[in-house]
C-alpha cells in the first residue's frame, strides 16, 4: 500500500497529506544531525525498572544539536506555500524563537522551557519539533530496538520517550498473534499485552472490543468497554509507513468520536 494509493481511496485526506509532505520535505532538507548511541550498560537497570530511555538519570542525550534545526524548519515553513493560517502561525513561532537567544530547551520536547517560552501555538510547535527530533533520534531508536528485551517492558508507555501510544499493530510471530504499540512522536514500536487496555493500567481483565470499518481492510478500531478509550489498529505487516502514520486514518478518529469513544491515545494531529 503506497501513500498515493491510499489517498486515491481517501481523497478527503489530501489537504492534511499536503501539509505533512511539506513538513517532511522541509525537515529532510535542513540536514538534522544524528544523536550518538548511548551506553546501554549504564541504562540497563533503569530499563528493567520501567524508566523510558529519554528520562534516564544515567544517560545524557544532548538535545542542543537539533535546536537550530527546529528553528530553521519553522523559518522555512513560514515562507512556504502552506495554507495561510499555518504559515502565519509559523511566522509567529519564528519571531518568538528569535527572542529566546540562548534559553535552554528540555530534552523531552526539544522545546524551550516553560519558564522562558510559552509558544502561541503549542500544538504546531510540538508537531514541528518532533518532525526534527524523530530524525535526530532515529539511530538511537534503531539501536534501542535491537538491544532491548521486549519481554522486560510490556508497559503501556513508550520505552524511548515515555509517551502514550498513538496506534497499535497486530503482527504474526512464531505461529501466534502479537500486539505492538506505536509511538506517534519518536516512532518506536514495542510489544504489549495481546488483549489488555493500554489506558486501564494494562490490566488484562479490561479487554478490548473490536469495531471493524467497511472498506478499510487492514484497519480497525479496538476500544475498551470500561474506559471507552480506543486505539486505531493496523492488522497486518508491510505497510507500516502508511498505516501507522496516524494522519492517514484521521477519518477513523471521527468515526470513533461519533460512536461515543474517547481518543486517549497520543496524537500530533488534532481532529
Amino acid at each position: 500500500m503506497t501513500r498515493d494509493v491510499w489517498l486515491a481511496k481517501h481523497p478527503y485526506l489530501q489537504p492534511v497529506a499536503d501539509v505533512h509532505a511539506a513538513v517532511e520535505a522541509a525537515a529532510a532538507a535542513i540536514g538534522v544531525p544524528a544523536a550518538p548511541i548511548p551506553d546501554w550498560d549504564a541504562y540497563a537497570g533503569e530499563y528493567r525498572a520501567g524508566v523510558p530511555l529519554l528520562h534516564s538519570a544515567n544517560l545524557a542525550i544532548d538535545f542542543a544539536p537539533p535546536q537550530a534545526a527546529i528553528h530553521s524548519l519553522i523559518e522555512q515553513l513560514a515562507s512556504s506555500g502552506l495554507p495561510g493560517a499555518i504559515a502565519q502561525q509559523c511566522r509567529e513561532l519564528s519571531t518568538e524563537l528569535d527572542r529566546l537567544e540562548d534559553s535552554p530547551w528540555p530534552a523531552e520536547l526539544g522545546s524551550p522551557t516553560g519558564d522562558s517560552f510559552s509558544p502561541s501555538h503549542p500544538g504546531l510547535f510540538h508537531y514541528l519539533s518532533w518532525a526534527v527530533l524523530v530524525r535526530y533520534l532515529a539511530p538511537v531508536v534503531t539501536a534501542f530496538d535491537a538491544w532491548r528485551d521486549e519481554e522486560q517492558w510490556l508497559r503501556s508507555h513508550c520505552p524511548t520517550c515515555g509517551g502514550p501510544p498513538a496506534m497499535a499493530q497486530l503482527v504474526d510471530k512464531d505461529s501466534a498473534r502479537m500486539r505492538k504499540l506505536s509511538c506517534g512522536r519518536c516512532r518506536t514500536r514495542w510489544q504489549f499485552q495481546r488483549t489488555g487496555c493500554p489506558f486501564c493500567d494494562g490490566q488484562d481483565d479490561h479487554r478490548l472490543a473490536v469495531l471493524t470499518v467497511e472498506g478499510e481492510a487492514g484497519m480497525r478500531i479496538d476500544y475498551c468497554e470500561r474506559c471507552q478509550g480506543y486505539l486505531k489498529t493496523y492488522d497486518g505487516q508491510g505497510n507500516e509507513e502508511v498505516m501507522l502514520a496516524d494522519w492517514t486514518s484521521i477519518h477513523l478518529d471521527l468515526l470513533a468520536r461519533d460512536r461515543g469513544l474517547k481518543r486517549l491515545a497520543a496524537s500530533l494531529y488534532e481532529v
